[in-house]
């Protein structure tokens, strides 16, 4: 029997009609026994030699996985990320690699919004300051007479610019690869915007490029009190120089969903000035079934494709 794997944490096996489909077909599911992110070796002892599709979460995907794997073909990612995956090592092994950009794109730029506003007006400060039987009188501001800098313009960040529009927000954006003006908004160079933005969410891939793209001469030129927000990658803020520059009251508040090292125990978890989400960007029911069935319907494809699994199996 062939073998496919689900290596992401959580996933409704049993309300996919595509998996139902592969399974019909012959095909035997393993899931992810640790609900978590799974290590290198992890994934490859799970993956073994058999397995010859994969439903893929944010487990790293390298060049010594892909070589381990003998039978593996075709390769899901449930997400829009591809950073984790080895992409170049992929090809090398003939293994094809879809992913899902469309499908979280929504409940990701809610979530920033949520954060954005959640920073703005000290919600989560106030609500823990209740808790412990105070009454306290926070002043916060106002989404409206802020400027926001949006870094990345794909499909999220395109979306967290029209909320932020509809809030009355001024937003402009910087993106190398895509022109903001193309979407109405103002484009600005990268130093000029972290100079300027009373806000500044990171909406773009991580990869050598952007390691620690906001690092401690970034949080040096920002505003005096201006916000972060990442609900993108973590390996885009150096965590250890964000949690010393809001110590010293240059920056006002940020918010993390994603972090280097997940889950996360570092320091910033008892810094008051900053809320922590955990890599729930995604986890909006409507957007994860729709992930779900995008990745399992992509993976019948590229199995279809690679004459692995029958084309009239794909009647859904």
């Amino acid at each position: 029997m062939s073998k496919f794997v689900i290596s992401t944490s959580s996933f409704d096996v049993n309300n996919n009609p595509y998996l139902r489909h592969l399974v019909k077909a012959g095909m035997h599911i393993v899931g992810n026994t640790y609900k978590r992110k799974l290590t290198e070796d992890e994934i490859i002892e799970l993956l073994g030699k058999d397995t010859i599709g994969m439903i893929a979460g944010i487990e790293p995907l390298t060049e010594r996985v892909f070589v381990s794997a003998k039978s593996l073909r075709v390769v899901s990612r449930c997400g829009a990320g591809l950073d984790n995956v080895d992409l170049t090592a992929a090809k090398r092994q003939d293994i094809t690699v879809f992913n899902t950009p469309e499908a979280p794109a929504q409940a990701v730029a809610e979530l920033t919004m949520g954060l954005i506003l959640a920073t703005l007006r000290r919600i989560c400060q106030i609500d823990r300051l209740l808790r412990v039987n105070e009454w306290p009188r926070m002043q916060g501001q106002l989404l409206a007479a802020q400027l926001v800098g949006i870094i990345g313009l794909g499909h999220i960040g395109r979306r967290v610019a029209r909320l932020c529009q509809a809030f009355d927000a001024r937003v402009v954006a910087h993106d190398p690869y895509i022109d903001p003006t193309l979407h109405g908004i103002e484009s600005l160079p990268l130093e000029k915007l972290l100079a300027e933005a009373d806000v500044i969410s990171l909406h773009l891939p991580y990869g050598i490029d952007t390691h620690h793209l906001l690092d401690a001469k970034a949080f040096a030129r920002m505003k005096p009190g201006s916000i972060i927000i990442n609900a993108a990658r973590g390996g885009l803020i150096d965590e250890i120089a964000l949690d010393e520059t809001l110590i010293s009251g240059h920056l006002g508040m940020a918010a993390l969903d994603v972090f280097e090292q997940e889950p996360y125990h570092g320091p910033l978890i008892k810094n008051d000035k900053i809320i922590l989400t955990s890599h729930i960007g995604s986890l909006a029911r409507e957007s994860r079934k729709r992930m779900e069935i995008e990745a399992a319907e992509n993976l019948l494809e590229g199995l279809i494709t690679a004459g692995l699994v029958k084309s009239e199996v794909n009647n859904v």
